[in-house]
């Protein structure tokens, strides 16, 4: 009779009770990531919990407990990306119009600027508006983009530079 398979040894970083304090206290900044790469609350919700999901199945690859919130942020993007591959696909497939998005029209002024925001934010190339969304609305440093993104820190910065410019225009655009 030969010995049980001693369990794998579970590092801090990746416990259960790790990851639930991680979803209390990023729940609603990843939240906040998504939204900014997607358009509708429940797929933001789901991505979220797609992301957290994966984590918890793929813990014991996650060893260090500074890098389960950078884990996290990349699982975000990444499902954030296959979600808007596959409504691409879908309306390819659709032969019917997408109906009309709903009105500005009511709301304060800066619900009105925030509108023009994300619809400049959504004319952006898509590595344009990932670097920007990470870098200023997930708070992220340059270099930890470039990590989430498996790009160079050079590219980070490019592409954000010509995000920012092409922003700027858009942004005068709709306020003129």
């Amino acid at each position: 009779m030969t010995a049980p398979d001693p369990q794998p040894e579970v590092v801090a970083g990746t416990t259960v009770d790790h990851l639930t304090e991680t979803y209390q206290a990023h729940y609603r900044s990843l939240l906040g990531l998504a939204a900014l790469l997607l358009d509708d609350t429940a797929s933001c919700e789901d991505v979220v919990q797609e992301a957290f999901i994966r984590v918890h199945s793929a813990r014991s690859r996650v060893r260090d407990r500074e890098k389960t919130l950078a884990y996290l942020r990349q699982t975000v993007v990444n499902l954030s990306r296959s979600a808007l591959r596959r409504r691409i696909l879908g309306l390819k497939l659709l032969s019917k119009p997408m109906p009309d998005m709903a009105s500005a029209e009511e709301g304060a002024y800066d619900l009105l600027e925030r509108d023009d925001l994300i619809r400049a934010m959504k004319s952006l190339q898509r590595r344009q508006r990932e670097v920007l969304v990470l870098r200023y609305f997930a708070d992220m440093t340059e270099s930890q983009v470039a990590e989430t993104l498996g790009i160079s820190l050079g590219s980070v910065k490019a592409y954000g530079s010509r995000g920012i410019a092409a922003l700027r225009v858009a942004m005068e655009a709709a306020q003129s």
